[in-house]
């Protein structure tokens, strides 16, 4: 299972949301392409980047950001929030970024989701769900809709996308540990997609928790908060991953 340390951008600076709430930010770093540098330098071999900004404004805020990220780290990355068009989609990958996530346009435009996955290829075009007692959030969180996470997961598959991530936002941020039951049924609902969990991983504990579900397609877990507030080290997690 791969660790995804989490950034999230915001202004320019690294930062973590509480619940997804814009007004309730902690502030990390005035530095995100040190921080993915911290990253790399402790083991990471993957980071996940995401353009709060751009997710709470509806287009890329921080493409300048995220190709300095690029020229400075060897390790591949993903990014995601407030990719709307498929202008939004190139920038970002011109910029570096491995694979981009698609989130609420997933939804509005399935079809547009296709194409780009067609065009793109399945490894470059990720789907992100974000859910709340299994039930799909947009825009930032802002709107839950009657939509079920696993349904639109299994769209998803059907149209091909490699992988998906699956954010508990009840969980996310709160240092309580990992939805283990939304996981688990999340990924054996759509065997042919790579899952990767997020949303309340506290400690390493949680990483075991998580590969004893027994799933192989359970693929990754992105970390943020537990990080950030040093409730463990990155190689401690890294190393309950394996």
């Amino acid at each position: 299972m791969k660790i995804l340390p989490a950034i999230d951008l915001k202004d320019g600076r690294c930062v973590r949301l509480c619940q997804g709430r814009a007004d309730d930010a902690t502030i990390y770093s005035d530095n995100p392409t040190d921080m993915a540098l911290k990253w790399q330098s402790l083991g990471a071999e993957f980071l996940h980047l995401v353009d709060l900004t751009g997710a709470f404004e509806g287009h890329p805020a921080h493409t300048k950001v995220i190709c300095d990220i690029a020229k400075h780290i060897s390790i591949p990355f993903e990014v995601g929030g407030g990719l709307r068009t498929d202008a939004d989609v190139k920038e970002l990958l011109d910029a570096g970024a491995s694979r981009v996530i698609i989130g609420s346009r997933a939804i509005s435009d399935p079809t547009a989701l296709g194409a780009l996955v067609s065009k793109y290829g399945s490894e470059r075009i990720a789907v992100g769900i974000d859910a709340r007692d299994g039930f799909v959030q947009i825009n930032g969180w802002v709107d839950t809709t009657s939509i079920k996470a696993t349904d639109l997961a299994v769209k998803m598959q059907e149209l091909g996308v490699g992988t998906l991530i699956y954010t508990d936002t009840a969980t996310d941020g709160m240092l309580k540990g990992p939805n283990l039951a939304a996981m688990a049924e999340m990924a054996n609902t759509v065997p042919q997609m790579q899952v990767i969990a997020s949303g309340g991983v506290k400690q390493p504990s949680d990483i075991k928790a998580l590969v004893g579900l027994g799933y192989e397609n359970l693929s990754g877990v992105i970390i943020g908060k537990a990080l950030y507030e040093n409730m463990a080290t990155l190689p401690e997690f890294l190393a309950a991953a394996k």
